[in-house]
């Protein structure tokens, strides 16, 4: 009973530093890592984020760019934090990709982390450079089965929904087309610009400029339904039935992380997100406002790890 007691007494004060850590959290720096390049989705709406966090907060939240091996450098850089709420990392369904695609990543999404919140959502735009003779999906799946092997599609990286799109696009067109991967979604999108690639699904919040400027030539949306920005372009899903594709991004903190950091966390992310002026110009970009609790996030991470274990087996998907 003694020796309980003095365990006790000695438990205490951890107990309530930790409470009193939480209570005046952030009282420093919090920083995001977006394992991805700049200029991505990712990247683009984590800045946003973090720029009304800091207006909410009072405290700075600062973005880490840390892309490379489709996600996973900056990913386990996170899972190696000190889970105290001031490292967290900006995610999407590359995540959830990588746990049936990659084997022997050093982290698992699910054991070394926790939800905090999610973000948007939005379709991705098929396109190819304007020098490919094709100006509709059956064209383009056309003359990928008249030349197996000799057109290719940029992605930022194994696992990232822009290369889960195309095994998607390949597996349910029967085509065979080369999947080309880059560090990030720029040097892609460069890539296809450059006509160095011919295709790329990208995020329609960052290819439409360039598909409005002439630089890349837009085939379709990949959502269920046309997409009200474009809706003179066609889904791919009217040229190949089923076909739906998108991308998701969220917030999550290494385990251990104290609930109640990661329930201020929670609130503060979906007031931001749930401001007039932040949906308005998200719509405008194509991005849809995604509010979800720790609790909900957790359960839509488990079921799209399913669904995209369930792409990796049917399209055969493989790191190159």
């Amino acid at each position: 009973m003694r020796t309980f007691i003095r365990l006790a007494a000695l438990l205490v004060p951890l107990v309530i530093a930790s409470a009193a850590g939480a209570q005046n959290y952030p009282n420093r720096v919090v920083k995001m890592v977006v394992p991805f390049g700049a200029g991505g989705p990712a990247d683009v709406y984590a800045r946003v984020l973090a720029q009304y966090l800091t207006e909410e907060t009072k405290q700075s939240f600062v973005i880490e760019n840390r892309p490379g091996a489709g996600a996973v450098i900056g990913t386990d850089a996170v899972a190696k934090a000190t889970p105290d709420g001031y490292t967290l990392l900006v995610m999407s369904n590359t995540h959830t990709t990588n746990e049936s695609l990659l084997a022997n990543k050093p982290y698992q999404l699910m054991r070394d982390f926790v939800p905090v919140a999610t973000i948007n959502y939005s379709d991705l735009l098929m396109v190819v450079n304007p020098s490919v003779p094709a100006k509709t999906v059956k064209e383009f799946i056309d003359l990928a089965k008249k030349e197996p092997g000799k057109l290719n599609y940029a992605s930022s990286g194994p696992g990232t929904p822009y290369h889960m799109a195309g095994e998607l696009f390949k597996a349910m067109s029967h085509t065979d087309v080369v999947h080309v991967p880059h560090k990030a979604s720029g040097d892609a999108r460069n890539s296809v610009v450059s006509g160095t690639v011919q295709m790329m699904l990208d995020a329609v919040t960052t290819m439409k400029a360039l598909s409005e400027g002439g630089q890349v030539r837009a085939l379709a949306t990949t959502g269920a339904t046309r997409n009200p920005l474009t809706p003179d372009l066609p889904t791919v899903a009217e040229t190949v039935p089923g076909y739906e594709a998108t991308i998701w991004l969220g917030v999550m903190a290494p385990k251990g992380t104290p609930k109640e950091v990661i329930a201020y966390l929670n609130a503060a992310i979906n007031k931001v997100i749930n401001r007039d002026d932040v949906k308005a110009a998200w719509l405008k970009q194509g991005a849809i406002p995604l509010v979800k609790t720790p609790e909900e996030f957790d359960a839509y991470l488990r079921k799209d790890i399913e669904k995209w274990a369930e792409v990796v087996k049917v399209s055969g998907a493989k790191v190159q």
